[in-house]
């Protein structure tokens, strides 16, 4: 079986991609898997270093303005896109893959395209509530369309073969919770708020919680993941104690999600998919300036059923927020309410149901 991988530009698109390519080869030893991407994206490091080939087009995403500007540059990435697309066939005609798998974004279309020109069983997995262009386009002659979401299917013309899969995501080994903390240093009968927004970090998470450390330290521990662009600000203004770790970056986030009650965040696929599987209340700040808003759709979806609350960026700083904090860390009931209804939402099996229906349209 030859399986080639279309996707990346960021994470959220790429690491869905290489869940299923290892589950692939765990179910399925032997099967060939390559990737196929941008020099410049994620991918460009990520893939080399996980061990798989990787096959690379000049492709670039649209400017969504309406200047000259814009127009002249959006006339460039379609010769761009063109270009990508007559290499995507002479990449399929030259592999022959089984199928082909893309994860959308605008890195997964000419592959995507190919494939559906030369009549290759291909499959689209989609990570945001809200599909991107890509997705609403190509769902049309793709052999199967897999959402993370149920009310994805709304936005798509397409209706048969879309199934609700979920979005595969990293797994966490889950420890004892004190024992987690004890791990950060921190008080391990505390209450404890798990805060992130990325490797270069989330200013306006990190402002708002700039507000909150003195008046909630001593009620609560909190677990501060600044990112690489604040770190050196933050940790000079604060000193790790008893109740707060304070650092760049997490590299044991299975202890990290195990320590918390309460996660403050950003609402990325990804996260969405991890807080989900592993039932994690939350407060989701959508990032605002997300292709298409999709954070926003992805954080909505949980809020309407009560499996997280939403913030938006631009009242992270507003009172509202700092009570729901306090709040959430004061109510184990509330907590657990939550929790249940995040669970509802999970998917910790997508990565090996996908797996199966690779294999499924390879050997048709």
């Amino acid at each position: 079986m030859k399986v080639i991988f279309a996707g990346g530009g960021t994470g959220g698109h790429l690491y869905p991609a290489v869940a299923m390519a290892e589950e692939l080869l765990k179910r399925f030893p032997g099967t060939d898997v390559s990737f196929a991407g941008t020099e410049k994206g994620i991918e460009a490091t990520e893939v080399p270093r996980l061990g798989f080939r990787l096959h690379t087009f000049r492709v670039r995403g649209f400017r969504r303005g309406k200047s000259p500007a814009d127009f002249l540059a959006n006339a460039v990435v379609l010769a761009d896109f063109a270009g990508a697309v007559r290499k995507a066939v002479a990449l399929i005609r030259r592999e022959q893959p089984d199928v082909v798998v893309g994860t959308g974004g605008f890195v997964s279309a000419p592959l995507l395209l190919a494939a559906q020109m030369l009549g290759i069983r291909n499959l689209i997995q989609e990570q945001n509530a809200f599909p991107g262009v890509t997705t609403r386009l190509l769902s049309l002659r793709a052999t199967e369309v897999h959402l993370s979401f149920p009310d994805s299917g709304r936005f798509l013309r397409r209706k048969a073969e879309v199934h609700v899969s979920g979005n595969p995501a990293r797994s966490f080994s889950v420890v004892d919770c004190c024992s987690a903390r004890e791990y950060f240093g921190l008080d391990p009968d505390l209450p404890t708020l798990l805060v992130f927004g990325g490797s270069r970090g989330a200013r306006s998470i990190n402002n708002a919680v700039r507000e909150w450390v003195r008046e909630l330290a001593g009620k609560s521990n909190i677990i501060w993941q600044t990112g690489s662009l604040d770190y050196e600000s933050i940790s000079s203004a604060f000193s790790p104690s008893r109740n707060l770790w304070i650092g760049s970056y997490i590299n044991e986030m299975g202890s990290a999600y195990s320590s918390a009650d309460v996660v403050l965040c950003r609402a990325g696929a990804s996260t969405v998919a991890e807080l989900t599987n592993l039932g994690k209340p939350a407060i989701l700040v959508p990032y605002p300036h997300a292709t298409g808003n999709h954070q926003f759709f992805n954080a909505e979806a949980l809020s309407r059923e009560g499996a997280a609350e939403l913030i938006e960026d631009k009242d992270i700083a507003g009172s509202r927020a700092k009570k729901l904090v306090q709040g959430l860390l004061a109510d184990a009931g509330a907590r657990e309410r939550m929790a249940q209804a995040c669970r509802k939402h999970g998917k910790p099996g997508a990565a090996g149901e996908l797996a199966g229906r690779i294999a499924e349209l390879a050997n048709h």
